[in-house]
């Protein structure tokens, strides 16, 4: 398909002829699943159904396809488990201030419609009691090491 639609000519009769010229070259014949029917999982999917199962077939991020509002409400889902993995509460504390500031710019954009999911800020300090929570307590540190004590008349010989 290398020509462009001419404006008088209906969008239908314009596919109807690039499909004749297809056919008569020859471009349909030999290609895979000819002849065979459709399974019957593709009659019963639909395009959003296609689109996932092609993303994850693919090992694409799923959060990509949403809308924003809706990527922003299932990151703060995930925050606790992203939190988990960090070493320290700066970190943490790093991780909630950034996805609210990502949140609070979301909230000063015009929305694309009145029904947009709006996403909530993530509660700072709760984000990091539970981070602390799910630590293991610190170990407490070893014991110094006492030489033994020698008897007293050992002692008098040194001195």
């Amino acid at each position: 398909m290398t020509e462009r639609k001419p404006p008088w000519v209906s969008f239908e009769t314009w596919v109807d002829t690039q499909i004749e010229q297809g056919m008569r070259r020859g471009d349909f014949e030999g290609l895979a699943g000819a002849g065979k029917p459709l399974p019957a999982s593709a009659l019963d999917e639909t395009s959003y159904e296609w689109v996932l199962a092609k993303a994850r077939k693919e090992n694409l991020d799923v959060l990509g396809m949403l809308p924003p509002g809706l990527a922003l409400r299932k990151e703060r889902e995930d925050l606790p488990r992203r939190a988990a993995e960090l070493p320290s509460e700066a970190a943490v504390r790093a991780l909630a201030e950034d996805f609210n500031a990502r949140v609070q710019v979301f909230w000063r954009r015009p929305q694309e419609s009145r029904w947009s999911p709006v996403p909530g800020l993530a509660d700072v300090e709760a984000l990091v009691e539970g981070w602390s929570a799910a630590r293991p307590a610190p170990s407490p540190p070893p014991a110094p090491v006492v030489p033994p004590r020698l008897p007293w008349w050992r002692r008098l010989r040194r001195g």
